[in-house]
């Protein structure tokens, strides 16, 4: 029986157009769904969209539009990077389903039956960027350093709290019995601290008179759900909880066997480590069992913004230069746990050097020495490399491309040393039988990296006769550098 495994991203917000951070994370989750599939398991990959909350409202408003209109409209916008960066995600999940709003009314009642929730005045900093508190500690100049030109909104009013201080050392407890549950390890470090220095209560509901968009508390018609509460339940939602309980525990996994892996930004790390799961262990629910956190992506060393014209669209880079150079560059020049820099410079020059000049001019050379030389290759069944594999369950998604791309460096050697087009008789099919080895593992072990490039490759150094091809990555004309 074929073994089981969900990977799910975030769901991003849909009050702006998909960034580039995003596009390195739901890449990163195909990859893993990809390899994982190739292994021969029963994958669940999921994604979608986050649709509730102020920062929607608002801006629906903002555009004179009803806020289901308005995100229907964003959510076309996200699940549109399917085709632009070729992504096998088997579930795109809305938190405007029916089921979802379901499910997110169990949770709550599930944690309340528990004795999680209670009533209370809210007082707090709130940033409506973030849908977060704020403490003044975390404010620079009184605003979000992370929405500086949002101004820090003053609340009180009467919500809901969920008692996340009575959680710390169920959370403390689940950090010790699994050492890796956030990768990075310093990620890890980081969230325990948090958790050990003292959790504080924090409100999950709003008044819907003052913020309509969200979904109803059970039994409490005047209120809505805070965004965070909500939105946190579609991880298992996206599942058929709370209505199919045997595919929940198939890919989900149970209290004494967590299967779920989970990707976030390092700006979900306290959302997704410490408050989802203590939603979990709240409602006697099973936890996520890894959490991998990555880093932000800079662009010419400052943050990404319209005002600096320095925003770095991936639907727009996929169209022009393709999916796979897309993927490539995010997986062998984006780090998959610090802050990395991208520029449009920076990723055309990778283009030209690593695919075009790379990868690509290698499996013309060999394709059309092959075909001129009309040489009989035997076929043979190939795995990933274990190299490869092995950075690959580390999530080294750097590494592991880095790994392929010495193999291409390798076999460029090769072909120099040996002028291997000045080569004859069995000593050139000798050699052009070892290069075409090598470009086979290539495609095999680029499978769940660059999808088609490996499918053509793979395609076309499959056969018994090998035929010249198109060039993978066209050259980029001098006008377009």
């Amino acid at each position: 029986m074929a073994k089981n495994y969900y990977i799910t991203t975030t769901a991003p917000y849909v009050n702006a157009a998909p960034h580039v951070g995003f596009a390195a994370e739901i890449i990163r989750a195909d990859v893993l769904a990809r390899h994982h599939r190739l292994t021969g398991e029963e994958v669940f990959f999921n994604t979608g969209t986050d649709e509730h909350g102020k920062k929607i409202y608002e801006k629906a408003r903002e555009e004179n539009k009803n806020p289901q209109e308005y995100v229907d409209e964003y959510a076309a916008k996200f699940d549109k990077l399917k085709d632009f960066l070729n992504l096998s995600y088997n579930s795109f999940w809305r938190t405007t389903n029916p089921a979802h709003i379901q499910a997110a009314q169990e949770m709550w009642r599930r944690v309340d039956k528990a004795g999680y929730i209670k009533k209370g005045i809210y007082k707090a900093k709130y940033c409506v960027g973030c849908e977060l508190e704020k403490q003044d500690s975390e404010l620079v100049g009184g605003k979000c350093p992370l929405h500086p030109k949002k101004e820090i909104e003053l609340l009180e009013e009467e919500n809901y709290f969920f008692l996340f201080s009575k959680l710390a050392k169920k959370l403390s407890d689940l950090y010790r019995k699994y050492p890796d549950f956030v990768v990075p390890k310093y990620r890890q470090k980081e969230i325990e601290k948090f958790v050990s220095t003292g959790l504080a209560d924090f409100s999950i509901s709003r008044l819907a008179e003052k913020m309509p968009w969200g979904i109803p508390v059970p039994d409490d018609s005047q209120q809505v759900m805070y965004v965070w509460f909500d939105a946190l339940t579609y991880y298992i939602s996206a599942l058929g909880w709370s209505k199919d309980q045997t595919k929940f525990e198939e890919f989900w996994g149970t209290i004494d066997a967590p299967k779920a892996i989970q990707l976030a930004g390092k700006d979900n790390l306290r959302q997704q480590t410490a408050m989802w799961q203590a939603m979990l262990l709240a409602a006697g629910l099973p936890t996520s069992r890894q959490i991998f956190v990555g880093g932000f992506i800079t662009s010419g060393g400052q943050k990404m913004s319209k005002s600096l014209g320095n925003v770095i669209n991936p639907l727009t880079y996929a169209e022009k230069y393709g999916a796979d150079a897309l993927r490539y560059y995010l997986l062998a020049k984006i780090s998959p746990f610090d802050d990395s820099d991208m520029t449009k410079e920076k990723f055309e020059q990778v283009y030209q050097a690593d695919l075009a000049n790379g990868l690509g001019n290698l499996v013309a050379r060999v394709a059309a020495m092959a075909d001129v030389a009309d040489v009989r290759f035997q076929m043979i069944d190939i795995s990933m490399s274990e190299e490869v594999a092995r950075a690959l369950e580390q999530y080294k998604f750097d590494e592991a491309m880095g790994i392929i791309w010495n193999q291409i460096k390798k076999a460029d050697t090769l072909i120099s040393e040996r002028r291997v087009w000045e080569l004859k008789g069995e000593e050139k099919k000798k050699i052009l039988t070892e290069l075409v080895l090598t470009i086979r593992q290539i495609g095999v072990d680029l499978q769940p990296f660059l999808p088609e490039a490996a499918e053509k490759i793979l395609d076309q150094f499959g056969k018994e006769r090998i035929e010249k091809m198109t060039p993978l990555f066209p050259r980029l004309m001098s006008n377009e550098l």
